[in-house]
């Protein structure tokens, strides 16, 4: 499942860039000097916090199982802060206090007493600015999670400890005050911000910084977010994620009696529907672009949080196109991915489309690897770990040459498509779309072209994926490239279909077709007008939920092309008189 051309992807992934020696030298020098500025005397108010952790997950902290950046460790009885962290997630998600949400949601309070007691440690050996967890979007994050969770914190805590939690609050607030313009554009900066904005709206003391943080904010909203509602990186997630911390600071500044900032708010109303289209019908979003699906519940909860109505959105949502009933979605990656030093995180993806059927996912993307390791990181952005058209030994986007001489979460994409045509229709019993990318143009003449059309009320999806060389020096440069390759050999491509690992899959009509059966027991056949090859051959579902990568299939169709175009039609249906009900989860 490796691209195996030196500029194929590396890994996409979620670790921030890690700051250099200069950075850490800066961030360390900064909040020991936040010490000494205006101090903070307590709260005159105390938010509550936005949404549940989880009890189960707060009761495997207590016993010692540390689960957090894709690890896991087990270290009963010790403290989380004498523990090596086995990547940079796991570190980024122990200092940002993210565990503090599970303890308090453990009931009747049983999870204080360790929190208090991790707090307490915290606080004694990286309080006066040490350690990892002194950057600007992680110190935001804590301030977050600190400030929300202050009455669970320090009820029957020592007077003394409480002291030094408001003194540590106030040192953070300065050092955000300080650093926020030095997190990275994006999901560290809203981080950094909001973490300032909370602290403005909550610590006596820290008043006079909640106009500029807002007016910071309201810059960061212009430049990050478009007007469509989207981001630069188009990763779903992400995107979930700087949606509800602008959520957050709306709500805050209600509950404060402040007023609300109109950039925020509008913010906030572009992204709204930009989600809704990503979402797909089980409620889960389009993996892509580094994202995941989502944690449960907390894309509905943010919806509702945003008090924005659902509304009726056509054309693109960042850059993605939605075909769907309400029992079937087909989301296809219809843009550009990034290039240049943001793309880190940036899929060859292009053309690629996941399929959820009622509440089962059915054709879906590898995913990130990023949580997993280096190699799983490459692999997880190469074009062959996602439902589209491959071309062999090379990826659609792909690294620079020497890129492999770079940290894996730095590695940019520095070459790929320039141009993705897009052109929809409806008819009256489906929608279909067509569209085209010109990544292998440079490499070997070609563009891909796909045509995906939703029938009969989401049960059966049609499909055709042609290589074509448009032009004359299209025709040329594919001329040599086919010299370079054994005679009357043709150029090898496939057709990949990744399988969610919950479906079961086997050869059917004489290996003319694939069956294809869910969990619910729906079942789904997909078969081929071609020449081609058909196969079901290993893959894997890379999911951050999970400590190891599960094991799956993938449909592979397998075709030579020795002239200037070639084309395979395909198809996926649904028995029509398998017709399930709506799923059930909320339309917010």
């Amino acid at each position: 499942m490796s691209d195996t051309h030196l500029s194929d992807p590396s890994p996409s992934a979620a670790p921030r860039p890690r700051p250099g020696t200069g950075g850490r030298v800066a961030n360390r020098l900064a909040a020991l000097s936040a010490g000494f500025s205006g101090r903070v005397r307590g709260f005159y108010w105390r938010p509550e916090p936005r949404f549940p952790g989880s009890a189960a997950r707060g009761r495997q902290l207590m016993a010692g199982n540390y689960r957090m950046g894709g690890a896991l460790i087990e270290a009963p009885g010790q403290s989380p802060w004498d523990i090596v962290p086995p990547n940079d997630l796991f570190e980024e998600s122990l200092h940002g206090f993210d565990w503090l949400d599970d303890l308090a949601a453990i009931p009747n309070d049983d999870g204080r007493a360790t929190a208090q007691s991790w707090l307490i440690d915290w606080m004694r050996r990286y309080g006066r600015g040490a350690g990892p967890g002194w950057t600007p979007d992680l110190a935001g994050r804590r301030q977050i999670r600190w400030i929300s969770h202050a009455l669970f914190l320090m009820n029957g805590m020592e007077s003394a400890d409480s002291r030094r939690f408001i003194t540590t609050l106030g040192r953070q607030a300065r050092f955000l005050e300080r650093r926020w313009r030095k997190a990275s554009p994006g999901l560290p900066r809203f981080e950094a911000l909001t973490g300032l904005i909370y602290s403005a709206c909550t610590l006596i003391g820290m008043e006079p910084e909640l106009d500029p943080a807002l007016r910071a904010l309201a810059q960061e909203c212009a430049q990050e977010i478009d007007a469509s509602g989207g981001i630069v990186t188009r990763n779903p997630e992400e995107l979930l994620e700087v949606f509800i911390l602008l959520t957050w600071v709306m709500q805050i500044l209600s509950d404060t009696g402040k007023e609300p900032d109109p950039a925020v708010n509008t913010a906030i109303a572009r992204i709204a529907p930009t989600l809704r289209s990503l979402r797909h019908v089980d409620g889960g979003l389009v993996r892509a672009h580094g994202g995941g699906r989502g944690a449960p519940g907390r894309l509905v909860s943010a919806l509702v949080q945003s008090r924005v109505r659902p509304s009726n959105t056509r054309g693109l949502a960042m850059g993605f196109a939605r075909l769907a009933t309400d029992n079937v979605s087909v989301i296809i990656d219809a843009a550009l991915p990034m290039q240049g030093p943001r793309s880190a995180n940036a899929h060859a993806s292009t053309l690629s489309f996941e399929l959820t059927s009622g509440s089962e996912p059915l054709i879906v993307s590898c995913g990130s690897g990023a949580r997993f390791s280096a190699d799983w990181r490459r692999a997880g952005r190469a074009t062959v770990s996602h439902s589209t058209l491959c071309l062999e030994g090379y990826s659609s986007s792909r690294l620079a040459p020497k890129a492999s001489g770079i940290a894996p979460e730095k590695q940019p994409f520095a070459d790929g498509p320039s141009d993705v045509a897009v052109q929809e229709s409806s008819m009256k019993s489906a929608a279909g779309i067509a569209l085209s990318h010109d990544g292998w143009r440079k490499t070997h003449g070609l563009i891909h072209l796909r045509s995906l059309t939703l029938e009969d009320n989401g049960s059966l999806l049609r499909g055709e994926d042609a290589l074509a060389a448009m032009t004359s020096a299209d025709r040329l440069r594919l001329d040599r490239v086919y010299t370079r390759l054994p005679r009357g050999l043709g150029l090898k491509y496939t057709l990949r279909f990744h399988l969610h690992p919950d479906v079961e899959a086997e050869m059917d009509l004489g290996g003319t077709a694939v069956s294809l059966t869910l969990a619910s027991g729906e079942t789904w056949v997909f078969r081929h007008t071609s020449s081609a090859e058909l196969s079901l051959q290993p893959s894997v579902y890379l999911d951050s939920a999970r400590l190891k990568p599960r094991a799956t299939k993938q449909i592979v169709l397998t075709a030579r092309m020795k002239g200037y175009g070639n084309a395979i039609s395909w198809s996926l249906a649904r028995p029509t008189a398998f017709l399930p009900a709506p799923v059930g989860f909320s339309r917010a």
